[in-house]
């Protein structure tokens, strides 16, 4: 009997043109494979990947899908072929640019005034001297290039900048800087969540390929706008926009030039701008630096497809036959092992991959989620968390990153079993706002009033009640150099221990207030609000700790 296609199908795949610049025998043989066979093992990428490119880590066997392939299925698989970068134009298996070299195209859009300075010199000479770190990061650059350049051209921005990725990860799209930039495109978490990456406990989508791709794209568009002159934006991407504007202004007030190479700026947004013009020099004219560049044919290297139900990660990458680690390489804005439908709307797989996932996903019967969240009705400690959901405590805290000797408040959210009673998915606004907030897991501090004895000292006084002489100096504003304290005099000591029994006066409870102003202050002044101040002035670091940089 002839095989329908499911109606679930239809619905969850999305195939952009990628496939349709594919050759036409190739085209159907990925076709009838969803329905025949299971995709085959992935291979490493040689220098020249073929026109489907595999993926770069070793591959593990889908489920083995029906072996009743029918004509229906091709057909109408075929019918769901789109480009999800030009949506609604017609699709032209034999495109005359299918086969063209990308970074020919990339240097046919390049626009950028160069530079040619010793830093530029600099730059190149470090790349030169590197060859396998080159080969490393063109060879991820490939995966994303061509969606990139889309992105740019679509824009009218110059193709320069879809080189700025080389400069900020070096295409590591898991990268993460000192100062907790993050990504491809390393976003600082506020400038992320001014162009809708959503940051929480399930996801960052700053790591989300196309997601954090339009918002760096959208991001430099706005700052091109602000100073008309893309070096400036550059500089302003990197360095924050208001530190930008406060150099030309200097320079205004001086009667200065204000072009890049005349502002007064960091030797990190100096050197900026010249690495991504050395990149530029080398894509132009690699055996002029003795490097090569990896052949990138010009169509996506990955699909999208459909997600409408939460599903684990580990189902997924099965299901596509991938291993963990190259599913994670196409998706890694995912925090936990699930991924919620209501957040996440479409997976990145490879070619062959995309469309096996779609078809053994329609075939799947079993259950496709085993976590989901609950929201903690009351400040708890891990253990009693963990009796509530049926785990043992080192799983509950290893999977929700919960450090020791902390309670997990009320509202919190945590990542707990599915129970096969449990039919809903996560809801949306669940997935969106999702947060898990920690308290110290320690007994409140307690206000005590001492009246110090013959004899009494404040190292003494201190130890008694186990607690530092520096604070006991600092709660009774005394001097740092006070030692002895006169007979009668009243202390104030905050300890979370019972008063012992030469205490002279009743214990009561701390002012709220009285801790907090201290820690406050004390907080100011420490380097993590310094570096919150160079936050809220638009800047950000750029030394990336998961990929090596000029």
């Amino acid at each position: 009997m002839e095989e329908r296609i499911p109606m679930t199908l239809i619905h969850r795949l999305t195939l952009p043109k990628a496939l349709t610049r594919l050759s036409p025998l190739l085209l159907a043989a990925l076709l009838t494979a969803c329905a025949t066979t299971a995709p085959p093992q992935a291979e490493a990428p040689s220098a020249a990947p073929p026109p489907a490119p595999t993926p770069t880590a070793e591959a593990t066997p889908a489920p083995e899908p029906a072996t009743d392939a029918a004509p229906v299925v091709r057909t109408m698989a075929a019918e769901l072929l789109e480009d999800n970068l030009r949506p609604g134009e017609k699709i032209d298996l034999d495109a005359p640019d299918v086969n063209a070299d990308l970074w020919a195209r990339l240097r046919g859009g390049f626009q950028l005034q160069d530079l040619d300075d010793d830093w530029v010199r600099k730059a190149e000479a470090w790349y030169s001297a590197r060859p396998d770190y080159v080969d490393r990061m063109t060879d991820r650059g490939s995966r994303y290039l061509f969606h990139i350049l889309e992105e740019v051209e679509k824009r009218g921005m110059p193709a320069e900048l879809a080189l700025l990725p080389f400069v900020e990860s070096a295409f590591v799209t898991h990268a993460v800087s000192s100062t907790k930039a993050t990504g491809m495109w390393q976003f600082m978490p506020a400038t992320g969540r001014d162009f809708d990456l959503k940051q929480n406990i399930f996801r960052d989508d700053r790591r989300d390929v196309l997601a954090s791709t339009r918002a760096a794209l959208d991001y430099l568009g706005r700052l091109y706008k602000m100073f008309g002159d893309w070096h400036l934006a550059l500089a302003a991407y990197n360095w924050g926009p208001g530190n930008v504007q406060k150099a030309v202004a200097r320079n205004q007030r001086l009667g200065l030039p204000t072009d890049y190479a005349s502002l007064k700026m960091p030797d990190e947004t100096r050197y900026y701008v010249p690495k991504l013009q050395a990149v530029k020099n080398i894509v132009l004219a690699p055996d002029r630096f003795a490097l090569s560049l990896p052949p990138v044919a010009n169509h996506p290297y990955f699909l999208s497809v459909k997600i409408e139900r939460d599903i684990d990660v580990a189902l997924a990458a099965e299901l596509a036959g991938l291993s963990l680690e190259t599913f994670q390489q196409f998706n890694p804005q995912m925090n936990k092992p699930v991924i919620l439908a209501a957040a996440t709307q479409q997976v990145l797989l490879p070619y062959e991959q995309a469309s096996a996932f779609a078809e053994n996903l329609a075939r799947h019967n079993g259950p496709m989620a085993t976590w989901t969240a609950w929201v903690v009705p009351k400040t708890m400690s891990p253990s009693d968390a963990a009796k509530r959901t049926g785990m043992a405590e080192s799983a509950l805290r290893e999977v929700n990153r919960i450090p020791p000797k902390m309670l997990v408040k009320a509202g919190s959210t945590l990542l707990v079993p599915r129970a096969a009673h449990v039919v809903d998915d996560v809801s949306e606004r669940l997935a969106d706002t999702a947060a898990l907030n920690l308290a110290p897991d320690a007994p409140p501090l307690r206000r005590m009033s001492v009246k110090a004895g013959k004899g009494d000292t404040i190292a003494g006084i201190a130890a008694r009640y186990k607690v530092r002489a520096e604070q006991v100096a600092q709660w009774n504003k005394l001097g740092r150099h006070t030692t002895s304290l006169k007979p009668g005099q009243t202390l104030v000591v905050y300890t979370a221990t019972t008063a012992p029994a030469v205490t002279q006066a009743k214990a009561t409870p701390a002012p709220q207030a009285a801790r907090p102003v201290r820690v406050a202050k004390a907080t100011a002044k420490s380097s993590p609000a310094r570096k919150a101040a160079k936050v809220a002035r638009g800047g950000k670091g750029n030394t990336v700790v998961a990929a090596a940089a000029p």
